[in-house]
């Protein structure tokens, strides 16, 4: 175990965690030039695509230090994006150390302040890594002042490297071993195992990522998940090279995965402790917080046919993204379907395109929305976060919503450009510092319903990229919130109603009501598309119809028998457009969650 570093690379996005991982592993020799490509270890077409690391990796690198010891280096690779803090909790759990990357040009960014005090939570050793030095706008000075007045570290025990030249590798790797303390445990010690990921492999079941701290676990051992209770036969042990790699046993202080033919997903708790069924530990690991979703969406399957498929498929994501949350919904235009909640809109993008790559599923999603509490004229308190289950208004005796505390760092340029979007999404009690010359570090209070729909892309459009964000949720406060409907043709459609703020309500049904005139087809009778709070009409669009030419056939003669005619058309189309359905298309739900730009 003297010979074992356990270390993860925590970062703000975009500072290269991953173009790190890449040079770790080729200079430990773990894969040949020939094999090599970017981004080894985001193995989903969609990490790549992006090119952002969604779900937490781990490989093992083998290493020989300059005199000649051999040590094993187990690395978990975290993700960098807001929406995915509680993947980085989870790897955070399994480590002793890590590597805090800092952009030599950027500087040190909102992310890189969370993700450091998320280290300090688990009292680990941090070592500050600044990388990109080959950039040509690279200020390594500044960045060191920014470590030692923003974070609180020692800058002199900084790293410098390039992991995209590479340079500076070996002495990435030589800090890991000195700075980063073995783990601590014993092999003789009943078997104490922490979850930290899983998947579905549909030949061997649930397959878990887990950290040893103490114990041993090899095939043909009983093992139990000790918040669930059950237990299984271990068929096979190994750790993560590029593939994984079967061993002969796990031992205290090292990272690996476990099969056992976990057929059930439910079984699978991330955060679980594993322990031998016949040898017990005494207690269970701290596991992870509970997730709390903030954003809010409902699924519903493209055919309702799907519907037991969908289930499946969400089951086998749940046991990969801990951070799901899901229970059943039904709605009048969509039938049955699930409520979702995330951390994030990224995150429920994501969740979208997973489904449909990965499970093969077809789906629709309803307009996001965040948890509101109603407190009633019966003194009774009502959290809602679906617009379907909104109180009757004249019991409501005051509403609120929740509110973030926006952490902003970005060039002082931008100052008036962001004061004015804050500003313009309900910000208030705003409050400025400058960590160093030319950064301003801007504090806002803001409703969370105003950030989740497109308030990051925004910052990031009008900073050029420079902007960086992090949130924290403080509390509920009271605000005068309506609920929007959506009417097509007289009738509501329950799945494009959302909660707003009463001085956007009027602005948002005019985007949702033009939006939907694009997306609609024209029917034979006009189509009235409203807007509407209560009985109240406040914004309206129609789809025009269309209309066959019935005097077509009429050569010449009396003009009456034209406007007979056109009068029993008119008759027709009226009694058409009462009992007349009105398709609306799947695309037009998709369409009035994008914004105007888009």
């Amino acid at each position: 175990m003297e010979r074992i570093r356990n270390f993860s690379i925590i970062a703000h996005i975009d500072h290269g965690k991953s173009t790190l991982a890449d040079r770790l592993i080729q200079h430990t020799g773990l894969v040949s030039d020939r094999e090599f490509r970017d981004q080894l270890l985001d193995s989903m077409d969609l990490e790549r695509e992006r090119g952002i690391t969604i779900k937490t990796q781990a490989i093992r690198l083998p290493y020989v230090s300059k005199s000649g010891e051999k040590y094993v280096l187990n690395l978990i690779d975290t993700p960098g994006h807001v929406d995915f803090s509680y993947e980085v909790s989870r790897a955070l759990a399994s480590c002793e150390g890590v590597l805090l990357l800092v952009d030599a040009s950027q500087g040190v960014e909102a992310q890189t302040l969370a993700n450091m005090y998320a280290a300090m939570e688990h009292d680990l050793e941090i070592i500050p890594v600044i990388n990109k030095i080959d950039l040509p706008s690279a200020d390594i000075d500044r960045v060191k002042e920014e470590i030692e007045i923003e974070l609180g570290l020692d800058s002199d025990g900084a790293v410098l490297c390039s992991a995209k030249e590479g340079t500076g590798i070996e002495g990435v790797l030589d800090a890991i071993v000195e700075r980063i303390p073995p783990p601590s445990g014993d092999s003789h010690n009943p078997l104490s195992a922490l979850v930290f990921d899983a998947q579905y492999d549909p030949f061997r079941g649930a397959i878990i990522s887990c950290r040893l701290f103490d114990g041993s676990v090899k095939a043909g051992d009983p093992i139990r998940f000790m918040s669930m209770g059950t237990v299984y036969k271990v068929e096979e042990v190994g750790i993560f090279h590029l593939e994984r790699t079967e061993s002969d046993a796990l031992r205290a202080g090292e990272v690996g995965y476990i099969i056992a033919g976990i057929k059930t997903v439910s079984d699978t708790r991330i955060g679980d402790t594993v322990t031998n069924d016949i040898r017990p530990a005494s207690e269970q690991l701290p596991g992870f917080k509970d997730v709390k979703p903030v954003v809010f969406s409902s699924i519903y399957p493209i055919d309702a046919d799907d519907n037991t498929a969908l289930s499946d498929a969400l089951e086998r994501y749940e046991l990969n993204d801990a951070a799901l949350v899901y229970q059943r919904d039904s709605s009048v235009a969509l039938g049955q379907g699930y409520r979702c909640g995330f951390l994030g809109l990224l995150h429920m993008e994501i969740f979208q395109e997973r489904l449909e790559r990965e499970f093969g599923q077809a789906i629709v999603m309803t307009a996001p929305s965040v948890r509101y509490r109603f407190e009633l004229e019966s003194g009774e308190t009502v959290v809602i976060d679906n617009p379907e289950y909104y109180p009757d208004p004249s019991h409501i005796k005051e509403a609120r919503e929740p509110y973030i505390r926006a952490i902003i760092i970005f060039p002082e340029r931008y100052l008036g450009a962001v004061m004015k979007l804050c500003l313009a999404r309900r910000g208030e009690n705003s409050r400025f510092s400058y960590p160093v010359s030319g950064r301003i570090e801007l504090l806002f209070d803001m409703p969370l319903a105003e950030v989740v729909y497109d308030f990051y892309d925004k910052l990031k459009n009008i900073t050029q990229g420079y902007g960086s964000f992090d949130y924290e949720m403080i509390d509920y406060r009271p605000s005068r919130l309506v609920k929007l409907d959506i009417l097509v043709n007289g009738d509501k459609v329950d799945a494009l109603s959302v909660i707003v703020h009463e001085e956007r309500a009027r602005s948002r049904s005019v985007e949702i009501c033009e939006r939907l005139k694009e997306e609609i087809p024209r029917h034979l009778f006009k189509v009235a598309i409203q807007g509407a709070i209560g009985g109240k009409i406040i914004a309206r669009t129609n789809v025009s119809a269309m209309r066959k030419d019935v005097t077509a056939k009429c050569y010449g003669g009396d003009i009456t028998r034209k406007r007979k005619l056109l009068e029993k058309q008119a008759k027709g189309k009226r009694r058409m457009k009462m009992v007349g359905q009105v398709m609306i298309p799947q695309s037009a739900f998709v369409s009035v969650l994008k914004t105007k730009d888009e």
